[in-house]
């Protein structure tokens, strides 16, 4: 969202506050600015763990439900999601209420806003600036093909709308699973969980008496808790670049993104590895799976005693890391700069 778009739509009332009544803000982003709106009636609707605990730092409400005098949905890229948060917003909305649509060009807002005329709403002056767009909508009903529904794919996963890999188990993990042992460590970690195909991978080996999903997106977990159903699993709501376990992991696997933008950005994946790094017991092992362009073999060779390629295909290679070199952060820590 950009603050710039949204204190113009104000200023020449495109836009206008409702004089009472609770906002809803769907989806906004760390570092969005939200100071336009009065604070004291907002209530900010957020999945991503950084995001949510960023505005909940702030002092934004997190929690609650409608009705809603005005709900802003901040346009993600994923089309699923963008969906299923108009359908929620409008939903929420009091009678009489609006929702406000505002995102960014390259995110596919123009398209989306073909959809919605298409469908015949009661919509109000589009707003250009900022290489996006802010439209004012009537409550409306939308098809409830557009509601937050849950997908089963290959007969035995749920997936959500917008999830990682939500029509198909991701290649790279896939060969991950094929590339595990048949003997696990006992105490394992799976790094940004998702849906959990990984992590049903993994306590079907042997010797795996635990697994923490650590997953930033709701949900994703959501989805996981429903895919592995095992006692062994805990399932936790939080970003797995600084999570810090009350007990190291003897074992950890991961397929780390590497997307925030449409750019590649190795620097999330490497967040990833120094997150495995810290979080291991000395004789530690980590198998991931990665792209083979993402330079994360070099800092894994700092981190860890021991490295070695188990695998892959031309596009995605498996690497298997042992021992973290504790007593070596400091050094290590120069490879991703």
């Amino acid at each position: 969202m950009q603050a710039s778009r949204l204190e113009m739509a104000l200023d020449t009332g495109v836009m206008r506050l409702p004089e009472t009544g609770q906002i809803a803000v769907y989806h906004p982003v760390a570092g969005d600015d939200l100071s336009a709106l009065p604070k004291d009636r907002l209530r900010v609707i957020s999945a991503f763990k950084p995001d949510h605990a960023g505005f909940a730092a702030q002092g934004y409400a997190m929690a609650g439900t409608g009705p809603d005098a005005l709900a802003l949905v901040c346009l993600p890229r994923a089309k699923g999601l963008a969906y299923a948060l108009m359908h929620r917003a409008m939903a929420y909305l009091a009678p009489g209420g609006k929702m406000v649509l505002d995102g960014q060009k390259l995110d596919g807002i123009e398209s989306v806003l073909k959809e919605l005329k298409a469908l015949g709403l009661a919509m109000g002056e589009v707003l250009s600036k900022a290489h996006g767009k802010l439209i004012v909508l009537e409550k409306a009903d939308l098809p409830g093909s557009w509601a937050d529904a849950e997908t089963v794919i290959e007969e035995r996963f749920v997936t959500l709308p917008g999830v990682f890999s939500a029509d198909a188990a991701d290649r790279g993990s896939a060969l991950l699973v094929q590339a595990l042992p048949a003997k696990l460590p006992s105490h394992m970690v799976d790094f940004g969980a998702g849906w959990g195909y990984l992590s049903r991978a993994v306590l079907a080996r042997d010797g795996v008496k635990s697994l923490d999903l650590i997953e930033a997106d709701a949900r994703a977990l959501d989805c996981a808790r429903k895919n592995v159903p095992d006692d062994r699993a805990r399932f936790l709501w939080e970003d797995a670049t600084s999570y810090k376990p009350p007990k190291n992991w003897s074992g950890a696997v991961m397929n780390p993104p590497f997307h925030v933008t449409r750019e590649a950005e190795p620097a999330l994946g490497i967040a990833f590895i120094r997150a495995a790094h810290r979080g291991l017991t000395p004789d530690g092992q980590l198998w991931m799976v990665a792209n083979r362009h993402l330079p994360y073999a070099p800092l894994l060779a700092e981190l860890f005693h021991k490295v070695e390629d188990v695998g892959g295909d031309g596009a995605f290679r498996i690497l298997r890391a042992e021992g973290p070199k504790k007593a070596e952060v400091k050094r290590a820590g120069r490879a991703d700069k």
